[in-house]
């Protein structure tokens, strides 16, 4: 029995298709502090984590990064 956790890591192929943005916008959102940054997973690789883009889809008009 597989359990998904709302924290794994996702890729940015599937966060483009989940978020329906393109790969400029999304960085240039996260420039901007509007869409969740990216995890280092090694040395070419990142990420997101699957709760930071669920929490951006949940209000992405109103959503900021904090930096704390």
């Amino acid at each position: 029995m597989a359990i998904e956790s709302s924290d794994r890591i996702i890729r940015l192929k599937e966060v483009l298709l989940r978020t329906g943005l393109t790969r400029s916008t999304l960085y240039r959102k996260m420039q901007n502090g509007t869409f969740p940054r990216n995890v280092q997973i090694s040395t070419r690789c990142a990420g997101w984590r699957q709760s930071a883009i669920d929490a951006w889809m949940h209000n992405p008009m109103f959503y900021s990064v904090d930096d704390g």
